[in-house]
């Protein structure tokens, strides 16, 4: 996904292309650190000053309504989001809450295997591993 494809999808749906929307997109699709709202308000008001957190929550909805990011919410923590909507693992320490997406063809395969058997077709996906990362092991 760039930045000309999700154009695209907003205006097949009826939305403007806002550069704030755009903005916020870009930020979660280049961060491997699955940022919450607040991390994303705090990068993309740098560069837009007056937009509000409110924005920020009404855009990550829209971008999430239109299946172009996931929101991962955990009890008692912030939620994240990331723009890997395809099958795949979240590695998450329960130390310091860092997420590691792992991609494997066998997760794909199995995903789709549930599909298959079960006859239905996900709206969307999650699959979570805890696991402490090489800092918290230490």
């Amino acid at each position: 996904m760039n930045r000309k494809q999700l154009v695209k999808i907003l205006r097949k749906n009826g939305y403007k292309a806002t550069p704030q929307r755009l903005a916020i997109f870009e930020l979660i699709l280049s961060s491997k650190e699955h940022p919450t709202a607040e991390e994303i308000h705090n990068e993309v008001s740098k560069k837009f000053p007056s937009m509000s957190l409110s924005t920020v929550y009404q855009v990550l909805h829209l971008l999430q309504d239109l299946g172009q990011i996931m929101e991962l919410k955990f009890r008692g923590q912030s939620s994240r989001f990331e723009t890997n909507t395809t099958p795949h693992l979240n590695l998450i320490c329960p130390g310091c809450g860092k997420i590691e997406d792992y991609n494997s063809n066998t997760i794909v395969k199995f995903w789709s295997k549930l599909e298959n058997e079960f006859d239905f077709e996900a709206l969307s996906q999650r699959i979570d591993g805890y696991r402490y990362c090489d800092v918290c092991k230490k």
